[in-house]
């Protein structure tokens, strides 16, 4: 069975499921994720949007598009935010599938740099990502990398 690569603004039926998951993955809360799934769905403009890399009916993979991942750059936008790949499925190219569709479907909507952040080295630079600067994330004491994608 072949890993595929879905919006979530092409299956909104999956918002419930996503929006778990991604709660599951990263503790955020539930209704954060259904809100910004919701502004998705309602595809008023080209961020908020959530993609899932599938496994039949399973979501092994993930990330979202979203304008701030709660960092004190506000300026850099939007974010690539919430990238996990299930631990099973790691060193399979799932994430770099992912950030490369995401990449190509942002330039579709004119959308032309992307931002990441992340404590990860080495990994993103892979995928044609480049070091920006640290930035500070709310409420945390230590600074994260950040991370531009130039399409």
């Amino acid at each position: 069975m072949g890993v595929s690569i879905i919006r979530l603004a092409d299956m909104p039926e999956m918002k419930e499921k996503a929006a778990m998951w991604f709660h599951e993955k990263w503790g955020i809360p539930l209704a954060a994720y259904l809100d910004s799934m919701e502004a998705c769905l309602m595809n008023k403009s080209p961020v908020p949007q959530w993609y899932m890399a599938m496994e039949g009916s399973c979501i092994i993979g993930g990330l979202g598009v979203i304008e701030n991942d709660f960092h004190n750059r506000r300026d850099l936008a939007p974010n690539v935010c919430a990238v996990y790949t299930e631990e099973n499925r790691r060193c399979q190219g799932v994430a770099g599938s992912l950030l490369q569709y995401v990449c190509e479907d942002m330039k579709r909507k004119g959308i032309h740099t992307l931002y990441l952040v992340t404590d990860h080295t080495c990994f993103y630079e892979r995928y044609g990502w480049e070091f920006l600067c640290m930035v500070q994330g709310d409420g945390e004491p230590d600074m994260s990398r950040m991370y531009i994608h130039r399409m």
